[in-house]
C-alpha cells in the first residue's frame, strides 16, 4: 500500500469513498460535504482541502469517476443494456453517460460493453484516485510558531484568480484615501474555494490589507477580518501565487499527517510578502500559515 494510500485510510477518506460508491450502486442520493466530513469524522471547516490533497480530486470529481467505474462493471453484464447502464448509475439519459465516456475515456458506451480488455484497462485507471500519482520527494521546510491575532480590512471577490489584484488594488485606495497606506504591514489572501476546480465566475477569495493602526468604520462591502492567533503551521512558498494551493495540498499531505498535529476550525491564509508589479513571478514569496488545535 502506498503513503498517500495509507494516509487516506489513516484521516477517514477511504470509507468516504466507500461510502459514495455504496450510494452509486444502491441509487440512493448522494451525502453533502457536511455529512461527508463526518463520515471521515474531519472538521467540515477544511475536509475539501484534506480530500483533495490525498485523492488529488474534488468529492464531485470522485463520484464522477465511481460513476463511470459502476457503468463499465454494468456494461460488462451479457444483457446490458446502454439506457439501463445509464440510468441506474445516476446519468439523465443514455446520451448523458455517451457524453461522458467520450471525454473521460475516449470511446462509446457500446466500444465499451462490446470490448473486454479496452474496458479492463479503464476499470484499472479508474478504480484509484489521481492522487497516487502524487510527488511527494521534495521535503517541505514546515515551522510551527504562535502568530499574534491582528486585524485586516478584506474585500470579498468573485472572479479569476488572475484578477485578483484590481481587488487588491480597491482596498489600498481605501487606505490611501484614508491615510492609511504608509502604515501598510500585511498583505493577506484567504481562498474560500480552490480556483484550480471551480468556473472564474465561482471563484470566491478575500483579498485583505493590515494597516496596524486604528480603524475608521468600515464602508460595505469592506469588513474588518481577526487573523492569526494561536499556534500555525508556516511553510514559505516561492514562485508563481498560482501555486499556492498545490503547496497547501502538500503540507497537508505530506506534512501534516506525522507531525501529530490537527487543523482548527478558523481559516488558513497567504501572507504575501512580495509586490508581483515589482518581483519577478519565479522569486515571488509567500507564507502559508494554516491554524493548528
Amino acid at each position: 500500500m502506498s503513503r498517500i494510500a495509507q494516509l487516506r485510510r489513516r484521516h477517514g477518506i477511504d470509507r468516504v469513498i466507500a461510502h459514495l460508491q455504496q450510494c452509486l450502486r444502491a441509487g440512493q442520493p448522494l451525502p453533502d460535504l457536511e455529512a461527508l466530513a463526518a463520515i471521515a469524522h474531519q472538521s467540515p471547516y477544511h475536509f475539501h482541502r484534506l480530500y483533495r490533497a490525498l485523492t488529488g480530486e474534488t468529492p464531485g470529481r470522485t463520484v464522477a469517476r465511481l460513476r463511470l467505474l459502476q457503468a463499465l462493471h454494468l456494461l460488462a453484464q451479457a444483457d446490458s443494456r446502454v439506457t439501463e447502464v445509464a440510468l441506474s448509475v445516476g446519468f439523465e439519459s443514455p446520451q448523458a453517460l455517451a457524453r461522458a465516456c467520450r471525454q473521460a475515456l475516449d470511446a462509446t458506451p457500446t466500444a465499451l460493453r462490446e470490448d473486454a480488455a479496452l474496458r479492463a484497462v479503464w476499470q484499472q485507471r479508474l478504480s484509484v484516485p489521481a492522487g497516487d500519482a502524487a510527488d511527494d520527494s521534495v521535503p517541505l521546510q514546515v515551522r510551527v510558531t504562535t502568530l499574534e491575532p491582528f486585524d485586516v480590512v478584506a474585500l470579498r471577490t468573485r472572479g479569476a484568480f488572475d484578477d485578483l489584484d484590481q481587488a487588491f488594488g480597491q482596498v489600498f485606495a481605501w487606505a490611501a484615501g484614508q491615510g492609511l497606506a504608509e502604515h501598510l504591514q500585511q498583505l493577506v489572501g484567504i481562498a474560500l474555494n480552490d480556483h484550480r476546480d471551480v468556473a472564474p465566475r465561482d471563484c470566491a477569495f478575500d483579498c485583505a490589507m493590515g494597516f496596524g493602526h486604528a480603524l475608521p468604520t468600515l464602508p460595505a462591502p469592506l469588513r474588518l477580518l481577526t487573523l492569526g492567533g494561536g499556534e500555525h503551521a508556516v511553510l514559505r512558498h516561492v514562485g508563481s501565487y498560482a501555486g499556492l494551493e498545490a503547496a497547501t495540498d502538500a503540507l497537508v499531505r505530506q506534512w501534516l499527517p506525522d507531525s501529530g498535529r490537527t487543523l482548527r476550525d478558523a481559516p488558513l491564509y497567504y501572507h504575501y510578502l512580495d509586490d508581483p508589479e515589482e518581483t519577478p513571478e519565479a522569486i515571488l514569496r509567500a507564507d502559508i500559515c494554516v491554524p493548528l488545535q
